[in-house]
């Protein structure tokens, strides 16, 4: 697989999540980011301080805890989602 840059793959993870009729918003504070429901609409929040890097990892992380159906995810996204998952198994172990 050709490897992209970063701000590519964030950009795509973006508008698949934006596409799904979720928020996306990035906000300052003290957190790094992920899931939430807030007032019944489901929302993902990450630190707008987070690299770029994070920012993909954060999204991936949130797709795959929000159960999002793999059907709705076109073969980019899912290698996205699984190559990070990978990274965070090793990082873990």
């Amino acid at each position: 697989m050709k490897r992209r840059k970063p701000e590519t793959i964030l950009k795509e993870l973006e508008e698949f999540v934006k596409g799904l009729g979720i928020t996306l918003r990035y906000e300052r504070g003290d957190f790094e980011g992920g899931y939430c429901v807030l007032k019944e609409q489901k929302m993902i929040v990450i630190n707008k301080l987070a690299n770029t890097q994070k920012r993909i990892s954060l999204l991936s992380q949130s797709i795959v805890e929000m159960g999002i159906d793999e059907n709705l995810m076109d073969e980019n996204i899912k290698n996205i989602v699984e190559e990070e998952l990978a990274k965070l198994k090793v990082l873990k172990e």
